[in-house]
C-alpha cells in the first residue's frame, strides 16, 4: 500500500490537467475519490503551467459533477516541463503523478526524470513506442534503485490489449502459444474523432520510426522463443470475418507493449511467451479507398519537415476529419464504444507444444465505452488506484514496466470490470 505523509500530502497529482484529456482525468479522479488506500478518500491535486486555467478546470468539473467542493478543496500546483525545479517540487508532494502532457517524445522525459529523482511513482497514457522503450532503456535501473515505478501506456493504448492477452492466457486450459486481436470501434451518426494531440504523436512517431529500430538494438535482446506453430501474419489489407469489415495491422503501441510484457514474463517468471498480432477494422470499400489515398499521402509527407508542418497545422483536412484541433464532441463521445476480440490458439493440457499443430482455441473480448477519452481515463485512474492499494503485488521494488508486467498479479482487471471495461470469454467463431 502507498499512503500519504505530511511531507507528501497527495495520493495523486494530475499533471497536464488543463489539456483535453487531462480535464476528463480530473472528473474521473473526483468520481473515484472513495477508492483510496484502506478505504480512505483519495487526496489529490492538479498541476500545470497556469493557475488560472487549472482553477477554471476545477470549477468546470465542480459544475459538471455537482461537486462544489472541487472548487475550494483541491490544491493547485504550478509546474512546467521547461522548469526542472517546479517539476521537482510537484513530484515531492505526490505518491503518484499521472502525466497527461503529450506528445511524450517532446515533453515526457523531464517528468519521468523528476519523478524518479524525487520518489514519486509515474503513470502515463503514452502510445508512442519510441518514448516508452527509451524510458525503459534509460531509467529502469535508476527507478529500481529509487524504488519508483514508471508505468507507461496505461490508457486505451495499451491496457485493453496488454491485459487482454494476459486474461486470455489465464483462461486458457493448457499452453497458449498465439493470440490475434481485432479492434472494432462503433460510433453514432456523428462519427468518431480524436484530438489533435494524438494526431501529432502519430505524425512525429512515424517520421522517426527508424530511430526505434536503432533503439531496440541497444537492449541487446535475444529473440523470444516461438512456442508451438509459428503464426503467419495477415496481409496489409484483408477482409476480416471476425470484425465483418476490412482490416489492417494495428499501427499503435499495442504490439510493442504486449511483446515487452511477454518478454518480462518469460525472463522473470519463466512463463511461455505468446506470439501476438494486432489488427483494426477500417470499414467498407469506401473507407478502404479513403484509407489508401490518405495513407499514401501521409507516408509521403511525414518524410519531410515541411510535410510534417502541414500535417500538424491541418489535422482535420489530412485525416478526413478524423482528428481535429477541437477534439470530439460530447455527442460523439457518448455514441462511441469499442470491442477488442482476442482469438487464441495453443495446446490443451497434457499436449506437447513441440509436437504437432495447436489443438485448442479460445476467444475472449474486452469491451468498453469511447476509447480515447472514456476508456483511457478509466484505465489510467484505475491503474493509479491499483498501485496505491496493491503496491506489494507489483514486481521487484521499482523500475520501468508495461501495464501487464506491473499489474499481472493485481486486481486491476476486476477494477476495470467495475468501471465499465469488461473482460469476458466468448464462443469461438
Amino acid at each position: 500500500m502507498a499512503d500519504i505523509t505530511p511531507s507528501r500530502p497527495y495520493h495523486i497529482i494530475i499533471f497536464g490537467a488543463t489539456g483535453f484529456t487531462g480535464q476528463f482525468v480530473v472528473e474521473e479522479v473526483a468520481r473515484c475519490a472513495a477508492e483510496g488506500p484502506s478505504g480512505s478518500s483519495l487526496k489529490w491535486a492538479v498541476a500545470g503551467r497556469s493557475r488560472r486555467r487549472l482553477e477554471a478546470v476545477l470549477n468546470q468539473a465542480a459544475g459538471r459533477l455537482s461537486m462544489p467542493e472541487l472548487s475550494t478543496e483541491i490544491e493547485v500546483i504550478v509546474a512546467d516541463v521547461s522548469n526542472e525545479e517546479s517539476l521537482a517540487i510537484m513530484c515531492q508532494q505526490g505518491v503518484v503523478v499521472l502525466n497527461c502532457v503529450g506528445p511524450y517524445r517532446f515533453y515526457g522525459e523531464p517528468v519521468v526524470k523528476a519523478c524518479v529523482e524525487n520518489g514519486a511513482h509515474y503513470i502515463d497514457i503514452c502510445g508512442e513506442p519510441q518514448f516508452l522503450e527509451r524510458m525503459q532503456l534509460d531509467y529502469h535501473t535508476k527507478a529500481k534503485n529509487k524504488g519508483v515505478y514508471v508505468i507507461g501506456s496505461c490508457g486505451f493504448d495499451s491496457i485493453p490489449a496488454d491485459l487482454g492477452v494476459l486474461y486470455t492466457q489465464k483462461q486458457f486450459k493448457g499452453t497458449l502459444t498465439a493470440v490475434e486481436s481485432f479492434l472494432r470501434i462503433s460510433s453514432g451518426p456523428e462519427g468518431f474523432s480524436g484530438h489533435d494531440a494524438t494526431w501529432q504523436s502519430a505524425v512525429y512517431g512515424f517520421a522517426d520510426s527508424g530511430s526505434l529500430r536503432q533503439l531496440r538494438k541497444k537492449f541487446g535482446h535475444k529473440p523470444l522463443p516461438v512456442v508451438g506453430a509459428k503464426v503467419k501474419k495477415r496481409g496489409l489489407l484483408f477482409f476480416s470475418k471476425e470484425m465483418e469489415q476490412y482490416g489492417i495491422p494495428f499501427l499503435g503501441s499495442d504490439p510493442s507493449v504486449v511483446k515487452r510484457t511477454q518478454r518480462f514474463l518469460y525472463e522473470e517468471q519463466q512463463q511461455s511467451p505468446v506470439q501476438y498480432s494486432a489488427y483494426v477494422g477500417v470499414g467498407g470499400v469506401f473507407s478502404v479507398v479513403k484509407l489508401l489515398c490518405g495513407g499514401l499521402l501521409f507516408w509521403f509527407m511525414v518524410k519531410f519537415s515541411f510535410g510534417r508542418k502541414l500535417l500538424t497545422m491541418f489535422p482535420s483536412f489530412f485525416s478526413f476529419g478524423f482528428f481535429t484541433k477541437a477534439g470530439p464532441t460530447v455527442k460523439q463521445i457518448e455514441d462511441t464504444c469499442f470491442s477488442l476480440t482476442f482469438l487464441g490458439e495453443g495446446y490443451s493440457e497434457g499436449a506437447d507444444p513441440s509436437h504437432g499443430l495447436p489443438n485448442a482455441k479460445i476467444c475472449t473480448q474486452v469491451v468498453g465505452a469511447e476509447p480515447g477519452y472514456v476508456a483511457t481515463v478509466s484505465a489510467l485512474v484505475q491503474a493509479a488506484v491499483t498501485l496505491l492499494n496493491e503496491l506489494h503485488s507489483l514486481p521487484s521494488r521499482g523500475g520501468v514496466y508495461t501495464p501487464g508486467a506491473a499489474f499481472y498479479k493485481t486486481s486491476l482487471i476486476n477494477r476495470l470490470h467495475n468501471h465499465d471495461i469488461k473482460f469476458s470469454i466468448r464462443s469461438c467463431p
